[in-house]
């Protein structure tokens, strides 16, 4: 019973989004609504308990809400200053080809965003650029959602591989190498996924041999820099690296295919050029000069929670709500490069009358929705993962399993993810728990490890709070559930491959 109804709030909002189309803020409301009940129904939760739960979940919300509203104001100005069309051309120019156009943006260049910066930003960035270029808002947020997939663990600075780290006491250079090796693998089969959303068998024979190529590159430059002690750069690196293969072929096909530049001036490009190059500056400003990193980062808000007694006579001990650091978080890179990008626009004249209204207004009408998704869905993973009901519904996965408990791994990283939208979250939740079952059971530590992470990689991809994201800067808001149930299919097809992978692997080795 007590599974059930642990699994009921999620069971709930893929009900809700997938089959009935409801949008995140009226389907998480319910989901949120539904934890509540449960919680103090099933699971003893006090009122103290659900107060203090939310407000950790609000604290954790606005991570991610800080985030949704820098990328919409970068966003509504390199529209409103005409970026975006010019950029879409360029890029049109660069290849001759739609489908290497894709690899480049969707993939290689989401995975870079995704390795200096993260926690939404590729999708939120690239998602409106490939409108711009002629696509449909759909795929245009499905091809970086799935296509940044790879590069998250190592990416944002390696956040996600210093969460595991952490949870489980075990040092880089025994679960780092094998982390690189499994999300390798997943490099490849998003490259299959965003060639095929693109465009079908047709971008597959048309893309193969240069998503191969940059595949290998990306997945050999990680596992290299993993190697070389590099973790928090491993995946930025290895993205740089597909990047740099997917402009050779490029050139290569536009000496076979040359387009000119039509009515481009070279001021112009560099007018659409300048906003990413801003963002790019300011990211690896901060990610790279430790002293303005820290500088930024003294100011934090932060409530601390205490110790709470439930009704079943559960103790739990004090602690502090996430930190949420007001000038250093990525959501303040995305202000401070949109303010950045305002500037130089005004000096350029590129700015129309009435562009401050226009920008205001986008951003309102785009955020406000996605906003109340975010709080309601984040609100219901904390008091579910704070109560209990995670570890009851990890717990029944892993007894369920048994011996083929490789196999369910990825599927419970896979969870966390999905409830919290973060990679990091999941390692933090069930890094410790994933590594006390591989022990028992006999397994690799290190590939269970590694499994696990490459599950909760997979499981962000299509966390309903990073499909709110994507949804809101193009306008999407009322199809997220379709939004989240292509990319819950394509992703399943990802963890059922690594499930069936890790089987192979733990019993053939």
């Amino acid at each position: 019973m007590d599974v059930l109804l642990a699994a009921l709030p999620l069971v709930l909002i893929l009900i809700l989004m997938v089959g009935l189309r409801w949008n995140g803020a009226k389907a998480g409301a319910v989901g949120w609504l539904a934890a509540l009940l449960i919680a103090v129904v099933r699971f003893s939760a006090t009122a103290d308990f659900l107060f203090w739960a939310q407000i950790a979940g609000l604290f954790r919300a606005l991570q991610v809400l800080y985030i949704i509203w820098g990328a919409l104001f970068f966003f509504r100005i390199t529209e409103a200053n005409g970026s975006l069309d010019i950029m879409s051309t360029l890029l049109q120019h660069l290849s001759p080809g739609r489908t290497l156009q894709v690899l480049l943006l969707a993939w290689g260049f989401a995975s870079f965003l995704q390795g200096v910066g993260g926690f939404g930003v590729p999708v939120a960035v690239i998602a409106p650029i490939l409108v711009g270029m002629g696509f449909p808002p759909l795929p245009a947020v499905i091809m970086p959602s799935l296509g940044h997939g790879w590069a998250v663990s190592f990416g944002s600075l390696g956040a996600s591989y210093e969460a595991l780290k952490t949870a489980t006491g075990l040092e880089g250079p025994l679960i780092a190498p094998a982390m690189a090796v499994v999300l390798g693998g997943v490099c490849f089969l998003i490259g299959f996924l965003v060639l095929w959303v693109a465009g079908g068998k047709v971008a597959l024979r048309d893309g193969l041999w240069p998503m191969l190529t940059m595949a290998l590159a990306m997945s050999g430059g990680q596992y290299l820099a993993v190697c070389a002690g590099l973790y928090n750069i491993a995946a930025m690196l290895g993205a740089l690296a597909g990047l740099l293969v997917g402009v050779a072929w490029a050139g290569r096909q536009r000496k076979v295919c040359l387009q000119p530049l039509g009515s481009l001036s070279g001021k112009q490009s560099l007018g659409a050029l300048m906003p990413y190059l801003l963002l790019l500056g300011v990211i690896f400003s901060v990610s790279f000069i430790p002293a303005l990193a820290q500088w930024l980062g003294r100011a934090t808000v932060q409530v601390p929670i205490p110790a709470l007694t439930l009704a079943d006579g559960r103790s739990l001990p004090a602690g502090k709500t996430k930190a949420l650091v007001l000038f250093g978080h990525p959501g303040a890179l995305l202000f401070y490069s949109g303010g950045l990008t305002l500037v130089w626009s005004k000096i350029q004249g590129t700015l129309p009358p009435g562009s401050g209204k226009k920008i205001r207004t986008g951003m309102l009408r785009s955020g406000m929705p996605s906003s109340l998704g975010i709080v309601a869905m984040v609100a219901m993973a904390t008091t579910m993962e704070d109560i209990g009901m995670v570890t009851v519904l990890s717990r029944a996965m892993a007894d369920v399993a048994g011996t083929l408990f490789p196999a369910i791994a990825p599927f419970i990283g896979a969870l966390g993810a999905f409830m919290t939208g973060s990679n990091t979250n999941a390692n933090v939740i069930f890094g410790a728990f994933q590594q006390q079952v591989a022990r028992t059971l006999g397994y690799s530590v290190p590939l269970i490890l590694a499994i696990h992470n490459a599950g909760a990689a997979v499981g962000s991809i299509f966390a309903p709070a990073k499909i709110i994201v994507g949804c809101s800067t193009v306008g999407l808001g009322h199809q997220e559930g379709e939004v989240l149930r292509r990319t819950t299919r394509y992703s399943f097809i990802i963890l059922i491959i690594l499930a069936v992978s890790a089987l192979a692997m733990v019993h053939f080795r």
